[in-house]
Parts: structure tokens; C-alpha cells; sequence
């Protein structure tokens, strides 16, 4: 059985991650890692000119969720995780790459920099993947009201999807749930949220963790 879980929750903008993350980690007295998004330094600039700060945004997150996938493995607590470092290349820097927004010497030099990092990290004991159509990402991002984000292109948010759809489906790093997330308000609505906790428990004990 295990004593320590390493989970790490995964999504598109606007998914809901942070606040399972939130809750999850309240659920089962779990230390939580969140995405650097308050204190960044480039997302407010990303999203005003992409091709000028996509390669310092996704090297900042790289080098920031590498640092916290070390810490998690290292720890000896139980944790979760507010999107995981695979999804910064698989991703992000894939799709910036793929509309024009990263140059190929830039995606090709954050691409080696990516390898070498994956061959220091242990993969997370599950992977939560939350599944949602735009239209609840749109609904979603508009709530919760941040300034930089409310420019964020329905087409972007496409484009991130199919590679989510593609990630998701050769994921072979360890065991896997999805979520459909678009008729469920985890946050609100407390049956909602006790349906979810159902599935992750129900995965959580398929792998061996004892609680």
C-alpha cells in the first residue's frame, strides 16, 4: 500500500483545476503545488503580444514546475498538483509553435531543455485530466474574472484542446482519470463535488493508496 501520493491535476484553461486542487487537498489533508499565475512575470505580456514572451513564459513555467516536481518526489507527503510539467511542452509550447507564435529555434531549444529535465522526474501516482468543452472554459474564465485572460481567443483554447485530446490519449506515464467536467460544479454544488471524490477514490484505491 502507499503511504504518499503524488497527484497532479491536468486541464485547459478554465477547467476547474485549481479549484480541485483546492478541494482535494483539503479532502485529504494533502500538501498542494499550484501554478504560478498571480506572481508570473510574463503572463500579463503573453497575452498582449505572444510571439514576443512565449519562449520567457514557457521557460519560467518549465523551470518553475520542474523546481516543484523535485520538491514533490523528494517530499515525504502526500501531494497534489495544479497542472503538471508535461502539459507546459505537450501543450503550450507545442501549440505556440504550431500557430506561429514560437519560432522553431526557440521550440526546438525548449524542447531539449524538456528532455533532459524528464529524465530527473518521477512521473505522479495519477493523473486527473479534467474534460470540458469551450463553452464551459468560456463561461468559466469569464467568472472568475481575471483582466489578462478575457482576450483569451475562442481558437486558442480550440487549438489547446485538440492537443490535450492527443496528450491524453498516448498518456503511458501511470494511471489515468478523466473527468467530464461540463455538467459538474465541484465547486458549488457539494453532490457534485461528492460524485467526483467518488471516481478519484475509487482510482486512488485501484492503485494501492491506503489513505
Amino acid at each position: 500500500m502507499k503511504k504518499k501520493i503524488f497527484a497532479a491535476v491536468a486541464g485547459n484553461i478554465g477547467s476547474g483545476k485549481s479549484s480541485l486542487t483546492r478541494l482535494l487537498a483539503k479532502e485529504y489533508g494533502w500538501d498542494a503545488y499550484y501554478e504560478s499565475v498571480d506572481d508570473n512575470p510574463y503572463l500579463s505580456d503573453f497575452y498582449k503580444d505572444m510571439h514576443r514572451w512565449s519562449f520567457n513564459l514557457q521557460v519560467y513555467f518549465l523551470s518553475k514546475r520542474f523546481r516543484d516536481h523535485k520538491k514533490i518526489v523528494e517530499s515525504d507527503r502526500s501531494v497534489i498538483q495544479d497542472r503538471s510539467i508535461y502539459e507546459d511542452a505537450e501543450i503550450f509550447a507545442k501549440n505556440l509553435n504550431k500557430i506561429g507564435k514560437m519560432d522553431d529555434r526557440d521550440y526546438t531549444n525548449y524542447v531539449e531543455l524538456y528532455k533532459v529535465m524528464m529524465e530527473y522526474l518521477q512521473p505522479p501516482d495519477l493523473l486527473i485530466y479534467l474534460d470540458a468543452k469551450i463553452d464551459t472554459l468560456l463561461k468559466q474564465i469569464a467568472k472568475r474574472g481575471r483582466e489578462y485572460e478575457q482576450s483569451i481567443p475562442r481558437d486558442y483554447l480550440e487549438q489547446l484542446d485538440v492537443h490535450y485530446k492527443e496528450w491524453i490519449g498516448n498518456y503511458k506515464l501511470g494511471p489515468l482519470l478523466i473527468i467530464p467536467s461540463d455538467e459538474v460544479d465541484f465547486v458549488h454544488e457539494k453532490g457534485d463535488f461528492n460524485r467526483v471524490l467518488m471516481l478519484i477514490q475509487a482510482k486512488l484505491m485501484e492503485i494501492g493508496w491506503e489513505g
